[in-house]
């Protein structure tokens, strides 16, 4: 009995090693999907973080003094004056479509934006000189709005009342290089409002970010994908979500955020490093208060199958359980090479998963593997156990197993649930089934009889 205890836990020991061996093969699989959705964003547009928009000028003051020795020397200081908008509000539709490389897909999506952003005044573009009798020089107004990826703009235009402005290429705002922008005329500026609308299509990957940095920034955002992660500082005031897809919308307030002050007043280079826990973002290489919506996948079937294979010594566990119940209750004898072909047969179903699911949708795989791993149980079982009426209900529990761990890998956020109550139901059975043994009896049974000791003749 000893001996077969510890050949039954050596036979765990190597299924438990191969399950390791499995779940590395998922995970190099998943590190070529990551490598071919990173190579899809090197060709198309990354994750999009939207910036603006905001007026810029660039400034120059230049005054003479002199030094100890009465000689005359030329001092010149740069500087950039912003004016944030007083109000922002972005209104979006973001359509998702898969694009694959190689045998992996990633979802990109096109997100078609109207943005109206309003200033009160523009006062905060009159340069004030900090030298008495310095010259002043500063260049024309830039409305810009900045994204972290400026590949993904498909389509930009900006209207100023009924005046379309050109829009050119980048937005010589320092930390905020790639984007667009439009010049604008010295008679726009003044203390009379400013309205500016712009329409922007961007398409990028895995998520989009907005920095609000208007006074009081509102943005409401639609997508056709059922499967949105909230993430940032700013989680939406309200939101929506469906099998269609989701609907999300936010309000920040300038007094509370400062994002408005870090993209205004500070350079980028100085906020380099790492993000603080809180929610900030990385945004065009500094950290930057922004919310944000991150399109998961949960049909990657690698992460799916990574989630079935650690469920797999649970399940082999549950089947060496039963296989043992069976030779226990029927005082049956089987070998642990059978556990072993056994335990690799279930240890099999997910190697089968991975490998088909690169080639078909992950139900049609599961429900091939799952289906040709039970009918090798029964059919094995069968003989193992003696008679098919002994085989079939083995076979049956097995495949009420992957039932089980397929309900469990489409629940997100009840599958701990599920799991707990479903082994407390299989742990109430097999106590329910066993509730009148007797486990002394039955382990003495299961002893060796030790052989009398022989009479030596002639003894007295």
């Amino acid at each position: 009995m000893k001996q077969k205890l510890f050949a039954l836990a050596l036979v765990l020991v190597l299924l438990v090693l191969a399950l390791f061996q499995i779940g590395g093969v998922v995970h190099d699989r998943q590190t070529y999907r990551q490598i071919a959705i990173h190579g899809v964003a090197q060709s198309l547009a990354g994750p999009q973080t939207l910036t603006g928009p905001l007026i810029h000028r660039a400034c120059t003051e230049e005054w003479d003094f002199r030094d100890a020795d009465r000689q005359l020397h030329t001092e010149r200081r740069e500087f950039t004056l912003v004016a944030a908008p007083a109000s922002l509000t972005l209104k979006g539709t973001s359509k998702l479509e898969p694009r694959a490389r190689g045998l992996h897909a990633t979802q990109v999506f096109n997100l078609k934006a109207e943005l109206v952003a309003e200033w009160v005044d523009t006062q905060a573009l009159k340069p004030v000189a900090e030298h008495v009798g310095s010259r002043m020089n500063c260049g024309q107004p830039l409305l810009m709005m900045a994204v972290s990826d400026s590949r993904g703009i498909r389509h930009a235009s900006v209207k100023i009342g009924d005046q379309v402005l050109a829009l050119k290429p980048g937005t010589f705002y320092g930390s905020y290089p790639r984007g667009v922008h439009a010049p604008l005329a010295m008679a726009m500026m003044g203390t009379t409002p400013l309205q500016a609308q712009l329409e922007l299509e961007l398409v990028g990957t895995e998520s989009i970010s907005v920095v609000p940095l208007g006074g009081d920034t509102r943005v409401q955002l639609t997508s056709n994908w059922p499967h949105p992660s909230f993430g940032g500082q700013f989680l939406p005031v309200e939101r929506k979500v469906t099998e269609d897809g989701f609907e999300a919308s936010w309000r920040v307030s300038s007094l509370a955020s400062t994002a408005q002050q870090e993209v205004t007043q500070l350079d980028a280079s100085k906020r380099k490093g790492v993000c603080p826990s809180y929610g900030e973002e990385s945004v065009h290489g500094g950290c930057v208060e922004a919310f944000s919506v991150t399109f998961v996948d949960p049909s990657n079937t690698y992460a799916l199958s990574d989630r079935a294979t650690k469920y797999g010594l649970l399940f082999i566990g549950l089947t060496f359980l039963a296989v043992g119940l069976f030779e226990f209750m029927k005082s049956l004898r089987v070998h642990p090479i059978q556990y072993f072909l056994v335990g690799a047969a279930m240890s099999m179903f997910f190697l089968l998963l991975v490998s088909l699911s690169e080639h078909m949708p992950f139900e049609s795989a599961y429900a091939i593997a799952a289906a040709a791993c039970v009918l090798l149980l029964t059919y094995y079982a069968s003989h193992m156990l003696g008679r098919w009426s002994r085989g079939l209900p083995f076979g049956l529990g097995i495949a009420t197993l992957y039932g089980m761990l397929f309900v469990l890998l489409q629940m997100e956020q009840t599958a701990l649930l599920l799991g707990t109550v479903a082994l407390f139901t299989v742990l109430a059975a097999i106590m329910m089934l066993t509730r009148q043994v007797d486990w002394y009896a039955r382990f003495k049974q299961a002893e060796p009889v030790k052989p009398e000791p022989e009479t030596v003749k002639g003894a007295a």
